[in-house]
């Protein structure tokens, strides 16, 4: 047997192919790229797949026809269009179409005098008019089957309307809950995640910032120094909900006179507020601020460090004036994307008592409270589709939400980044 012929395992270190084995060498080399190849596409495609179809569920259920019917109609309370009626006329329709039980309820559950134009409003619609979706379609069938949503509709709710209805309008993004979808919004959804959201961001910023400084400019080697570094690397892993058992024993119970507001004269509150959560969201991104700001600041060349020592300048002086600004992209990078983590975090509010349903914004940090995710949960939970379509609109909101902070993420960094 000729040596080019021989089993390669029988080849001593080194032996470089002659002959035929170079060939069947390339070919297999060749032959096991494409198999790789092939795989990896593979993957982004099932990736890109995935996504796709989650995001045609998601618009499939924003959009679409709904058969709509009321119980009075708006023209029988007013000659003028309720929208253009003050909030005292608003009132006195209320007053004559409830009950008087129900309206002492009302004004017990938040007085007239404190409610908005828009809070009256939403009311009538909801207890007077009785503005109620008897049937909603998605947006394919929509789409696809109008005449048989037309015939159906007239057959069987022959007092509704047929109108093509976006879940997702303006209304949607400033009205507060209501136990009727279509009248339910996420204002104070919205309001209640920017409140967490900037609690979160004035804590862990700035302590993230300093921590990374520290653990990456004047540490040395000693063992405390390396436990202190792995148990931030573990802490970045714990499942969040840890994070809200933590926080619902520390800032809700052991700290109540302080969150529940107590302390500084509040008297109808409890440690369930937008300071416990901003507080307890801040422990879970400090561990991820921490070491995004360790690895932008190591990023930043040794060099110039060097240059700033030899001309003078202290370890401050040269970590204010050169290894902060060049460490900047990254650090604001990390930052937002940290921030994009805790917009859409649910377990630790639920665990720490965010609320699933409230009607009223919040006006200070020892107010209750809701965010955007824990209404998607509430609203994923409960039954009928139209429950699920606001679900979807809401979901639609954080997306875009999330979107819009990650690609300033990439502007930011892009915009400050140094070349070397």
């Amino acid at each position: 047997m000729s040596v080019s012929s021989a089993n390669p395992r029988e080849h001593p270190t080194g032996y470089l192919p002659t002959g035929n084995d170079i060939q069947r060498n390339i070919v297999s080399r060749r032959r096991w790229g494409l198999v790789w190849q092939i795989i990896f596409l593979s993957s982004l495609l099932i990736g890109l797949l995935a996504l796709l179809t989650l995001l045609y569920t998601i618009v499939d259920d924003s959009f679409g026809y709904i058969a709509v019917q009321t119980k009075i109609d708006p023209e029988e309370l007013s000659d003028r269009p309720l929208e253009e009626l003050s909030k005292e006329e608003l009132i006195e329709i209320l007053r004559a179409n409830v009950s008087a039980g129900l309206f002492r309820r009302f004004d017990r559950d938040e007085p007239f005098a404190e409610r908005s134009k828009e809070s009256v409003l939403q009311l009538i619609e909801e207890r007077v008019i009785g503005r109620e979706v008897v049937a909603a379609y998605k947006l394919t069938e929509s789409l696809l089957e109008r005449e048989r949503i037309e015939v159906t509709v007239r057959e069987r709710f022959p007092r509704a309307e047929l109108e093509f209805h976006s879940w997702i309008n303006r209304d949607f993004l400033t009205r507060p809950m209501s136990s009727v979808p279509i009248l339910a919004g996420i204002g104070n959804a919205i309001l209640g995640s920017l409140w967490v959201i900037a609690i979160t961001m004035l804590l862990a910023v700035p302590i993230g910032i300093l921590g990374g400084v520290y653990l990456e400019e004047y540490t040395s080697d000693a063992w405390y120094y390396r436990l202190i570094e792995t148990n931030i690397n573990n802490l970045a892993g714990v499942p969040s909900i840890i994070y809200g058992i933590l926080g619902l024993a520390v800032f809700v119970r052991a700290l109540e006179p302080i969150t529940s507001g107590a302390a500084f004269g509040v008297t109808d509150s409890n440690g369930r507020t937008i300071i416990s959560a901003g507080l307890t969201m801040a422990l879970l991104v400090l561990p991820l601020m921490i070491i995004n700001a360790r690895e932008a600041i190591r990023a930043v060349p040794q060099s110039i460090r060097l240059a700033s020592y030899g001309l003078g300048a202290t370890r401050w002086q040269t970590i204010w004036n050169h290894v902060l600004p060049n460490a900047l992209p990254g650090i604001l990078t990390g930052m937002i994307l940290s921030m994009s983590r805790a917009i859409g975090e649910t377990a630790p509010l639920i665990v720490i008592g965010a609320s699933t349903f409230i009607v009223f914004n919040p006006d200070s940090v020892f107010d209750k409270f809701t965010v955007i995710p824990i209404q998607i949960y509430n609203w994923t939970s409960q039954p009928g589709s139209q429950f699920r379509s606001i679900a979807a609109a809401a979901i639609i909101v954080l997306l875009v939400t999330l979107l819009l902070l990650n690609a300033t993420a990439i502007l930011l960094r892009n915009r400050f980044r140094r070349s070397y």
